[in-house]
């Protein structure tokens, strides 16, 4: 969905629609997928008498989202300014009978890359603002305060959002930062285990792609490095013996096989972003994760 967006590219309504249809396909309800809601909806509650938040009309949200993408595509304000506002205010109009979550959450992608800000990669910011969702909700509830910008409380609010969007993004950059750092030196350990390693072969090219997908089978490996399945397989029988590779079926065919090494990073990875001190030895995990690695 990300990738429907080009550095450059000026937002509009369609594109948010476009990515609410893409992540509301295989949901239990894909025929609300990019339809603007028509009636009234809320959050929390079994009426809008007891919810906690009622959004605007459906009847307003059109305009509203149009205003929306242009504050997107004409603010001057920084980037990520820019995207934490956006998505608070999204998320404010409530769009969509179902999936303002998920979409929410994308739009911070759209703008980050249509931006030029990030080109490449999808940082986990959603993973770092779920790790302290009661502030997450806390803040978006204070940021919701229909005040002028001149308001004191308002600007309070507006600050504390911005301020906790901004440590997302920052931790989310430093963990995948850290994350990186783990696969290169899991990929120089590959190459000396695996040693010799010529560099453009089959089994190098396979150690580079392993990152991105840790768990593969040959047809898979194949078409990853593009190489035929001869040249594919004698990659990963020799990675296989040099314990990069574990094979995790009995199947003489579709034969699957794991990074278990990088699966563990991954599984310490998650389990880092789910503590809210960023490291489980301090604050464990607040939301279920697989166990470490490091014990059963």
């Amino acid at each position: 969905m990300t990738e429907s967006v080009e550095t450059g590219d000026k937002l509009e309504v369609e594109h948010l629609l476009e990515a609410h249809r893409r992540l509301m396909a295989h949901s239990p309800t894909p025929e609300y997928g990019g339809e603007v809601r028509f009636l009234q909806n809320w959050i929390g509650g079994r009426s809008p008498a007891e919810a906690y938040y009622v959004p605007p009309p459906a009847q307003l949200v059109p305009e509203l989202l149009a205003d929306l993408m242009a504050f997107i595509r004409e603010s001057r304000l920084p980037v990520l300014a820019k995207a934490g506002i956006a998505h608070a205010q999204f998320e404010t109009i409530h769009p969509f009978a179902d999936g303002n979550g998920r979409t929410g959450r994308a739009l911070i992608h759209l703008i980050l890359r249509a931006e030029g800000l990030v080109e490449r990669t999808v940082p986990p910011v959603s993973l770092s603002l779920a790790t302290h969702a009661t502030q997450y909700v806390e803040a978006l509830t204070a940021f919701r305060h229909t005040g002028k910008a001149t308001n004191p409380r308002a600007r309070t609010a507006a600050n504390r959002w911005l301020l906790m969007f901004a440590i997302a993004c920052s931790h989310a950059t430093a963990e995948a930062a850290r994350f990186e750092r783990t696969a290169s030196e899991l990929k120089s350990a590959w190459r000396e285990r695996a040693a010799p390693v010529r560099a453009g072969s089959a089994a190098d090219l396979l150690i580079n792609t392993l990152p991105a997908a840790p768990v593969l089978t040959l047809a898979a490996a194949a078409r990853l490095i593009d190489r035929s399945q001869q040249a594919a397989n004698q990659a990963l029988t020799r990675l296989t013996a040099a314990g990069v590779l574990r094979e995790v079926t009995d199947a003489r065919r579709n034969r699957v096989y794991e990074a278990p090494e990088l699966i563990d990073a991954f599984t310490l990875l998650e389990r880092r972003f789910a503590s809210p001190a960023a490291d489980t030895r301090i604050e464990p995990p607040n939301r279920p994760v697989p166990s470490s690695p490091n014990r059963p």
